[in-house]
């Protein structure tokens, strides 16, 4: 059953639950920054319109930077704001940034612990329509190996705001990665939310699904589909990929004896990756993972690419079953 601690949109499991970008929650955001911190600037690459941050432009248009495509300069440029007091937000593409521009992430930003703030939009392979070329599918994994560096996936549009308007007050680099279509509002404005912190939004001890961004969705839907079977599966949002909630998935692991971990990339390094890490040290089970599978995408609809690649609620079903099955 859903926790009722994070007070959740109660129309999660309605047909017409509301559907909103993630990366809207992020330039709402913005926007709400510049009207309360001064030192916030915000650069892009010649996406200002698809990654949101169009209306803080508009609003605070001495404060926002057009880059061009240039996802490299615009790194540089950010680091040097950041390095005078100033905090940027900076948006691209994520397979341009921090794809195309990871080195100077890595050594203008992170080395320098530059007070940078880093969003990769259009992840996934949910992209869609754009293809193999533009579904970031490799952003966490390269990401959360840099020192310093927060990862944040937020589950929805609410959550990637309040992620926004936090990472604000947080000294350091950030990295946000959001999706580009219509995903289902999961949490209210009364959810609560702290950088490094999971929520249970589920309560189950069979299993665990360890899951971030908007695939946390899928993984409710199979949650409440497995509770009609008598399966009780813990859902856990884990939003901060880096720095983990140790605590949280420790007890998940030890409570529950199992966990399936669910995200929209690259089932080698990411979400699983972090989780394995973790679960391995200190309380070693069973693990299934749901995921992209060593694999480029390819073009098509987002729906239908999610269930050819093993992403949709029938295969986490699957995945919990399996994990259920090698408990001692």
């Amino acid at each position: 059953m859903l926790n009722k601690k994070f007070k959740l949109n109660p129309k999660i499991f309605d047909k017409d639950v509301e559907q909103v970008p993630t990366r809207f929650g992020y330039g709402e955001g913005l926007v709400e920054l510049g009207k309360t911190n001064p030192n916030v600037v915000v650069l892009t690459g010649d996406l200002a319109g698809s990654t949101r941050v169009d209306g803080f432009a508009k609003a605070f248009p001495d404060r926002f930077i057009e880059v061009g495509v240039a996802e490299q300069n615009m790194m540089g440029i950010a680091a040097g704001l950041a390095l005078e007091g100033k905090i940027p937000f900076i948006s691209s593409y994520a397979v341009f940034m921090p794809g195309r521009n990871w080195d100077q992430l890595r050594v203008s930003v992170c080395y320098s612990e530059a007070n940078v703030k880093v969003a990769g939009a259009h992840s996934g392979i949910s992209v869609g329509p754009d293809g193999a070329t533009h579904q970031a599918l490799e952003d966490i994994a390269i990401t959360r190996v840099l020192p310093g560096l927060t990862v944040i996936v937020p589950c929805d549009s609410i959550e990637t705001k309040k992620a926004t308007l936090a990472s604000a007050a947080l000294k350091g680099p950030v990295y946000f990665r959001f999706t580009r279509e219509k995903t289902p509002v999961i949490t209210t404005t009364d959810t609560p939310f702290q950088i490094g912190k999971a929520q249970v939004l589920y309560e189950g001890t069979d299993a665990s699904i360890v899951a971030c961004g908007p695939l946390v969705y899928q993984s409710l839907i199979a949650a409440d589909k497995l509770a009609k079977e008598g399966i009780r599966v813990r859902v856990i949002n884990n939003s901060t990929i880096k720095p983990l909630d140790n605590e949280t998935i420790i007890a998940a692991a030890i409570e529950t004896g199992a966990i399936v971990t669910v995200e929209e990339h690259q089932t080698t390094g990411g979400l699983r990756g972090v989780i394995a890490e973790c679960v391995t040290a200190n309380a070693p089970v069973p693990m299934e993972a749901i995921g992209m599978p060593d694999s480029f995408g390819q073009s098509g609809e987002p729906n239908e690419l999610l269930e050819h690649y093993g992403m949709s609620v029938k295969e986490i079903v699957k995945a919990v079953k399996r994990v259920i099955k090698r408990k001692k």
